[in-house]
This record gives structure tokens, sequence and C-alpha cells, in this order.
């Protein structure tokens, strides 16, 4: 039986119904109740929903099998997993953001407030720029308005909210997408079942590509 870890929230239901239409559908998932767990033996799969951000953990630990992870996450914590998949859903990006009227001055060190510091410093260090990383949990937009930050990193969708606070998306570091990732050990012992997996996924991600088009 393949463990998927899902992520709550909208991504995970949009990739479970993807799943479900790939043939590894369970009806139980759908009902309201605090069960944990959902498995359907005759499909081979059992489902249980997690924070976004510990996705990865679950799958590199074995705990799951296989699970859908955002780009984001898998950047910023490195977890030692395969990546199968791009599910081309939950698309964004990782941008720097600031002031319109921001101008970067080389000669200071650039002070950048993110919920990514491993992507940031990444980003930075590509371009040798010297920078003072400071590290929040949420509201990220605040730090330039009020001083605290000259720019930010952070996953902009539709720029709605940079735009709402006179602040712009600067520059696009890397495009986000939701991925299926596997542990390695199981992605060893199951390499039939996993694979497969994989493939009904993919066909059904390119069906909804096409069909969007």
């Amino acid at each position: 039986m393949i463990q998927v870890a899902l992520p709550k929230g909208r991504l995970g239901e949009k990739a479970y119904e993807t799943l479900a239409a790939a043939g590894y559908e369970c009806p139980s998932i759908l009902e309201k109740n605090r069960k944990l767990t959902f498995e359907n033996p005759e499909k081979g799969v059992r489902y249980f929903w997690v924070k976004p951000s510990d996705v990865s953990i679950y799958v590199e630990r074995g705990a799951a099998d296989v699970g859908i992870a955002g780009k984001d996450i898998l950047l910023e914590y490195r977890p030692d997993v395969y990546e199968l998949l791009d599910l081309k859903m939950g698309k964004c990006r990782m941008c720097v953001a600031g002031p319109k009227t921001f101008r970067d001055d080389p000669e200071k060190t650039l002070r950048v407030a993110t919920k990514f510091p491993h992507i940031a410093r990444d980003y930075y260090a590509g371009r040798s720029r010297e920078i003072d990383i400071i590290k929040l949990n949420g509201s990220i937009e605040l730090a330039p308005i009020l001083g605290l930050s000259d720019v930010i990193v952070d996953i902009v969708e539709t720029g709605a909210t940079l735009r709402e606070n006179d602040l712009d998306a600067l520059e696009t570091i890397v495009p986000i997408s939701a991925r299926l990732i596997a542990n390695k050990s199981s992605y060893q012992f199951q390499t039939e079942a996993i694979r497969a997996m994989g493939d009904a996924v993919a066909q059904r991600v390119a069906q909804r590509e096409e069909n969007e088009k």
C-alpha cells in the first residue's frame, strides 16, 4: 500500500482530485469526520493530511512513501527525497519585492526580510551581493514599509497584496508549483507501484493542461 502525505488546504484538495482521477480514489477522505488517515485497500493507497511545510519531513523520514510539496519547501528545506513530477498546480513565483521607489545601492549591505532564508541566501550569493537576512514568520510585506528591511523575498501569486501596499515584484527568483515527491527507500522497494502512480498522475496533469489551453 502506498502511503500518501497530502498538504492541508486548497492545494491538497486539488492534488487529491488529480490522484483520484488517475485511479487512486479514496471515498472516505471526502466524509466529514475526525479521522486522520483514509485508505482504499482495493486501490492500494492510504492518505493523510499534514501541514504543507511538514509533507517533505514525512516523506524524507519514511512515514509517507510519496507526498505533494511546493517547490518552495523543497528549495528551502532541501529534503533528501526524489522529485518525481511537476504537478503544474499551485503556480506562483518566488520574488524579490520592495517599494516602487527602491534603488539598490551596492555599496551598502542589503537588508532582506523573508520566511525563506536559504533561498534568499543562495540567490544573492549567486550575485555576489552582501546581505543581512531578517528571518520573519509572517506579514513579510510590512518589513520594508516600516523600514525593517530594504526588500523582501517571498512567494507572489497575483501581486495584489504587494500593490495594495505600494510594493512591486522587482525580480523573479524561481517559478513555484506543487511537486510529487517520493521517499528514496520506498521508491527502491516499491518502484513499480510508485512509478505506476507517477505515470498515471502525469497523464492526468497533461490532460488538464491540454484542456486549459
